[in-house]
């Protein structure tokens, strides 16, 4: 991050003030998705700000033909800035945005996209393969994004990608994802940032452990997978992300199937609500 373009962001978020998101654009994009409809409009109107701010600082690209517009971008605003809705002062909601200064960058896909992987397993043979992706996350870099993918956020089952990439950044702030964003001292009742941490691993290491258990039993038996993202179940990180998105798109659900969790992320996204 270089001096001048936190000198930037500090006066967009202080000194200027942007367009706010036209009130039909607003409207529409709250009542594509239910998740976001359904908050109280106090929050409504905290959410909206804090999206004009980040439509100001991110820029976004299309690919493959696709031309990002309004609405497009507004759709991945309002949900990116919902994980950040109460992580900044309420007169300033937009100082949340810190969170997101590593990067500008939303890169937009008409279709999932094709990534090229390589992976070395025990026996140290490479194997190449192709995988589709919804979403990517970049440390320091980029969010890439398909535009069907969040289109359909919502609609069936806690999904978001854009709530899942999301998460992923605030992971990153803390060094490489490990499905542990940085915390506060005194988080949760802890009395250092090394307690507060040593807690969290202990909480989320056993549920994506118990997760992996049962997810595994589902395949092996040919029984439905669990209601939570089955992904999930492929390392800490992505638990972690597939777990936010439960919390803000299915959030009763998720309450009450992983309370342990639930407590967890809601001391994290609103600090001081907590018990």
């Amino acid at each position: 991050m270089t001096f001048a373009g936190a000198a930037r962001r500090w006066w967009r978020r202080v000194l200027w003030a942007p367009r706010p998101i036209p009130d039909a654009l607003w409207q529409r994009t709250l009542g594509h998705y239910p998740f976001l409809a359904r908050l109280p409009q106090a929050e409504r109107l905290r959410l909206r700000r804090l999206a004009t701010f980040f439509l100001a600082e991110k820029e976004f690209t299309g690919t493959h033909g696709l031309r990002v517009g309004d609405a497009m971008a507004t759709a991945v605003a309002a949900q990116a800035c919902l994980l950040l809705l109460h992580l900044g002062p309420p007169d300033r909601p937009e100082a949340a945005l810190r969170w997101y200064d590593d990067f500008v960058g939303i890169v937009m896909y008409p279709t999932d996209a094709v990534a090229h992987r390589e992976r070395v397993d025990h026996a140290g043979v490479v194997h190449h393969y192709d995988e589709m992706l919804a979403g990517e996350t970049m440390p320091h870099g980029p969010v890439m994004l398909s535009w069907p993918a969040v289109k359909e956020s919502g609609a069936e089952g806690a999904r978001s990608v854009v709530i899942h990439e999301f998460a992923h950044k605030l992971d990153m702030r803390g060094g490489r994802a490990r499905g542990a964003p940085p915390l506060p001292g005194g988080f949760m009742g802890t009395r250092s940032a090394a307690a507060a941490q040593a807690a969290w691993g202990n909480t989320w290491s056993h549920a994506y452990r118990a997760f992996r258990r049962e997810v595994r039993r589902a395949e092996s038996l040919g029984e439905p997978l669990p209601w939570l993202d089955a992904y999930g179940a492929t390392a800490p990180a992505e638990f972690f992300a597939v777990a936010c998105e439960a919390y803000f798109v299915e959030s009763d659900r998720f309450a009450e199937e992983f309370p342990e969790l639930n407590a967890a992320l809601t001391a994290f996204f609103r600090p001081g609500s907590a018990s």
